[in-house]
């Protein structure tokens, strides 16, 4: 039989998500503040920023790239167009901006994350993530399932592979 010790370590946390460092806040092996302006961005402001993004790449594919003329204005955008608006949206905006529209409403930014030192945790690069990250970022997001699986920080690993963690601005 399968258990979660046999599957779960590479989650590195278990399942309170703490691991070895039961007690501390989400984000704090990360050095990030437990509450307020640069931590960890909660669940719920993920997917109203993810909910606010999808509704403008809707639009765009609406008007843009119309696969239909009835039903509902934001549904008649043909699907894959909108994924490739969402798409470039997200690169073109994090690589430079560091949020996308729906970030940036709901007081979010990722960030670059620079690797742990002897001397201390990792630490938060002030720069947008730059082209690569938010391509990788991208495309993990894009695939849905990297997205909605978290580590034991509370990031999800679409953010762990891009070397990258949204927080609160």
């Amino acid at each position: 039989m399968v258990t979660r010790d046999s599957v779960g370590s590479w989650l590195e946390g278990g399942p309170g998500g703490h691991g070895d460092d039961e007690g501390l806040p989400r984000g704090a092996r990360l050095g990030l503040p437990a509450t307020g302006p640069g931590s960890l961005a909660r669940l719920g402001r993920r997917v109203v920023a993810l909910t606010i993004d999808w509704a403008a790449c809707l639009a765009v594919s609406a008007v843009l790239l119309p696969s239909r003329t009835d039903g509902l204005f934001l549904l008649r955008g043909d699907s894959l167009a909108t994924l490739a608006v969402f798409a470039l949206e997200n690169v073109v905006l994090l690589a430079t901006l560091g949020h996308t529209l729906g970030h940036r409403l709901l007081g979010l930014q990722v960030r670059r994350t620079i690797p742990a030192t002897p001397d201390g945790p990792p630490q938060l690069s002030q720069r947008p993530p730059g082209v690569l990250s938010a391509l990788v970022r991208t495309v993990l997001l894009c695939l849905v399932l990297p997205a909605v699986v978290w580590d034991g920080d509370g990031r999800g690993l679409h953010d762990r592979a891009a070397g990258t963690v949204l927080v609160r601005r």
